[in-house]
Protein backbone atom coordinates (compact mmCIF):
# COMPACT_ATOMS: atom_id res chain seq x y z
CA UNK A 1 0.00 0.00 0.00
CA UNK A 2 0.89 3.53 -0.73
CA UNK A 3 2.01 5.38 2.08
CA UNK A 4 -0.02 9.20 2.21
CA UNK A 5 1.56 12.27 0.40
CA UNK A 6 1.45 13.44 4.37
CA UNK A 7 3.96 10.38 5.03
CA UNK A 8 5.80 11.10 2.17
CA UNK A 9 6.19 14.50 2.37
CA UNK A 10 7.43 13.91 6.17
CA UNK A 11 9.78 11.73 5.15
CA UNK A 12 10.94 14.19 3.06
CA UNK A 13 11.62 16.79 5.07
CA UNK A 14 13.27 14.68 7.44
CA UNK A 15 16.26 14.03 4.37
CA UNK A 16 16.02 17.53 2.52
CA UNK A 17 16.43 20.81 3.86
CA UNK A 18 16.98 23.00 1.10
CA UNK A 19 14.08 25.43 0.03
CA UNK A 20 15.18 24.50 -3.51
CA UNK A 21 15.12 21.16 -3.67
CA UNK A 22 12.22 21.00 -2.08
CA UNK A 23 10.69 23.59 -4.61
CA UNK A 24 12.14 21.14 -7.28
CA UNK A 25 10.60 18.05 -5.75
CA UNK A 26 6.85 19.54 -5.39
CA UNK A 27 7.33 20.84 -9.39
CA UNK A 28 8.47 16.86 -10.38
CA UNK A 29 5.31 15.70 -8.21
CA UNK A 30 3.32 18.55 -9.86
CA UNK A 31 4.29 17.51 -13.09
CA UNK A 32 3.99 13.69 -12.71
CA UNK A 33 0.43 13.68 -11.72
CA UNK A 34 -0.16 15.87 -14.74
CA UNK A 35 2.09 12.98 -16.88
CA UNK A 36 0.00 10.17 -15.11
CA UNK A 37 -3.53 11.73 -16.46
CA UNK A 38 -2.03 12.13 -20.20
CA UNK A 39 -0.46 8.53 -20.25
CA UNK A 40 -3.64 6.17 -17.83
CA UNK A 41 -1.20 6.24 -14.59
CA UNK A 42 -2.30 6.37 -10.87
CA UNK A 43 -1.95 9.31 -10.40
CA UNK A 44 -1.24 9.11 -6.63
CA UNK A 45 1.86 6.84 -7.20
CA UNK A 46 3.24 8.81 -10.21
CA UNK A 47 2.90 11.97 -7.92
CA UNK A 48 4.82 10.48 -4.65
CA UNK A 49 7.48 9.64 -7.17
CA UNK A 50 7.92 12.69 -8.13
CA UNK A 51 8.04 14.06 -4.62
CA UNK A 52 10.36 11.43 -3.12
CA UNK A 53 12.83 10.77 -6.54
CA UNK A 54 15.42 12.83 -5.26
CA UNK A 55 14.84 12.76 -1.34
CA UNK A 56 18.66 11.59 -0.74
CA UNK A 57 20.36 14.43 -2.79
CA UNK A 58 21.22 16.84 -0.51
CA UNK A 59 23.26 14.58 1.78
CA UNK A 60 24.28 11.94 -0.84
CA UNK A 61 24.77 13.79 -4.23
CA UNK A 62 27.40 12.19 -5.70
CA UNK A 63 26.85 8.92 -8.25
CA UNK A 64 27.66 6.70 -6.08
CA UNK A 65 24.77 7.18 -3.52
CA UNK A 66 22.17 9.18 -5.29
CA UNK A 67 19.57 7.77 -5.76
CA UNK A 68 20.44 4.59 -4.36
CA UNK A 69 20.44 5.72 -0.62
CA UNK A 70 16.77 6.71 -1.46
CA UNK A 71 15.90 3.79 -3.02
CA UNK A 72 17.04 1.81 0.29
CA UNK A 73 15.39 3.99 2.79
CA UNK A 74 11.83 3.66 0.54
CA UNK A 75 12.29 0.06 -0.28
CA UNK A 76 12.62 -0.71 3.84
CA UNK A 77 9.66 1.45 4.10
CA UNK A 78 7.43 -0.89 1.90
CA UNK A 79 7.24 1.69 -1.12
CA UNK A 80 6.63 0.32 -4.44
CA UNK A 81 8.93 -1.90 -6.51
CA UNK A 82 7.79 0.40 -9.52
CA UNK A 83 8.55 3.65 -7.76
CA UNK A 84 12.01 2.39 -6.33
CA UNK A 85 12.92 1.21 -10.21
CA UNK A 86 11.97 4.62 -11.77
CA UNK A 87 13.76 6.45 -9.19
CA UNK A 88 16.79 4.65 -10.19
CA UNK A 89 16.28 4.97 -13.91
CA UNK A 90 16.15 8.99 -13.86
CA UNK A 91 19.42 8.37 -13.29
CA UNK A 92 21.28 7.83 -16.34
CA UNK A 93 24.33 6.19 -14.54
CA UNK A 94 22.34 3.93 -12.48
CA UNK A 95 22.22 1.23 -15.35
CA UNK A 96 18.34 0.76 -15.28
CA UNK A 97 16.33 1.18 -18.39
CA UNK A 98 13.59 3.81 -18.46
CA UNK A 99 10.86 0.78 -19.43
CA UNK A 100 7.68 2.09 -18.57
CA UNK A 101 5.62 5.11 -19.42
CA UNK A 102 6.13 5.98 -15.37
CA UNK A 103 10.02 6.13 -15.85
CA UNK A 104 10.00 7.68 -19.28
CA UNK A 105 7.71 10.43 -17.46
CA UNK A 106 9.99 11.24 -14.34
CA UNK A 107 13.05 11.59 -16.77
CA UNK A 108 11.11 13.70 -18.86
CA UNK A 109 10.17 15.96 -16.41
CA UNK A 110 12.88 16.19 -13.50
CA UNK A 111 15.26 18.12 -15.89
CA UNK A 112 12.86 20.36 -17.91
CA UNK A 113 11.03 21.59 -14.38
CA UNK A 114 13.87 23.31 -13.03
CA UNK A 115 14.62 25.10 -16.73
CA UNK A 116 11.31 25.94 -17.31
CA UNK A 117 10.65 27.73 -13.47
CA UNK A 118 14.23 29.44 -14.27
CA UNK A 119 12.40 30.90 -17.64
CA UNK A 120 9.73 32.24 -15.22
CA UNK A 121 11.82 33.16 -12.92
CA UNK A 122 13.44 36.01 -15.31
CA UNK A 123 10.06 36.88 -16.64
CA UNK A 124 9.17 40.35 -15.23
CA UNK A 125 6.24 38.62 -14.27
CA UNK A 126 7.57 35.64 -12.28
CA UNK A 127 4.92 33.72 -13.13
CA UNK A 128 3.63 31.06 -15.54
CA UNK A 129 0.82 32.14 -16.67
CA UNK A 130 2.61 34.29 -19.64
CA UNK A 131 5.06 32.09 -20.27
CA UNK A 132 4.73 29.89 -23.59
CA UNK A 133 7.24 27.33 -25.22
CA UNK A 134 8.49 30.30 -27.65
CA UNK A 135 10.02 32.04 -24.59
CA UNK A 136 11.30 28.53 -23.21
CA UNK A 137 12.74 27.13 -26.45
CA UNK A 138 14.36 31.27 -26.38
CA UNK A 139 16.33 30.50 -23.65
CA UNK A 140 16.80 27.23 -23.95
CA UNK A 141 18.80 28.29 -27.18
CA UNK A 142 21.39 30.40 -24.94
CA UNK A 143 23.90 28.40 -23.79
CA UNK A 144 24.48 30.71 -20.60
CA UNK A 145 21.27 30.76 -19.24
CA UNK A 146 20.49 27.91 -16.58
CA UNK A 147 23.52 26.44 -18.33
CA UNK A 148 23.86 23.60 -15.62
CA UNK A 149 20.60 21.92 -16.93
CA UNK A 150 21.05 19.48 -19.71
CA UNK A 151 19.73 20.46 -22.79
CA UNK A 152 20.30 16.98 -24.35
CA UNK A 153 18.75 15.55 -21.31
CA UNK A 154 15.57 17.86 -22.18
CA UNK A 155 15.00 16.55 -25.65
CA UNK A 156 15.87 12.84 -25.21
CA UNK A 157 12.91 12.91 -22.03
CA UNK A 158 10.50 14.69 -24.50
CA UNK A 159 11.08 11.94 -27.68
CA UNK A 160 10.73 9.28 -24.72
CA UNK A 161 7.29 10.44 -24.64
CA UNK A 162 7.13 10.61 -28.06
CA UNK A 163 6.05 14.50 -28.12
CA UNK A 164 7.37 17.06 -29.91
CA UNK A 165 9.54 18.95 -27.40
CA UNK A 166 6.84 22.35 -27.59
CA UNK A 167 4.43 20.05 -26.74
CA UNK A 168 5.81 18.45 -23.88
CA UNK A 169 6.93 22.25 -22.40
CA UNK A 170 3.20 22.91 -22.86
CA UNK A 171 2.06 20.08 -20.97
CA UNK A 172 4.88 20.92 -17.94
CA UNK A 173 4.12 24.77 -18.00
CA UNK A 174 -0.07 23.33 -17.99
CA UNK A 175 0.78 20.95 -14.73
CA UNK A 176 3.21 23.48 -12.96
CA UNK A 177 0.61 26.23 -12.99
CA UNK A 178 -1.39 25.03 -9.95
CA UNK A 179 0.96 25.03 -7.51
CA UNK A 180 3.42 27.58 -8.62
CA UNK A 181 3.06 30.11 -5.74
CA UNK A 182 4.28 27.16 -3.53
CA UNK A 183 7.38 26.97 -6.09
CA UNK A 184 8.00 30.70 -5.29
CA UNK A 185 6.01 31.64 -8.07
CA UNK A 186 3.52 34.74 -8.64
CA UNK A 187 0.22 34.11 -10.39
CA UNK A 188 -1.11 36.96 -12.42
CA UNK A 189 -4.02 38.36 -11.15
CA UNK A 190 -6.26 37.71 -14.42
CA UNK A 191 -6.89 34.42 -15.57
CA UNK A 192 -5.33 32.97 -18.70
CA UNK A 193 -2.98 34.96 -19.15
CA UNK A 194 -0.38 34.73 -23.22
CA UNK A 195 1.28 32.60 -24.83
CA UNK A 196 4.70 34.05 -24.87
Amino acid sequence: MLPSRDESLDLLRRHTRAEHLLKHMFAVEAAMAGQARRLGGEADLWARTGLLHDMDYEIHPTPEEHPYVAVGILRELGYPEEMLRAILSHADYSGVARETPMERALYAVDELSGFVLACALVRPSHSLDDLGPPSVNKKFKSKGFAAGVKREDCLRGAEGLGLPFDEHVANLIEDLRPVQETLGLSPLAAPGGFPG
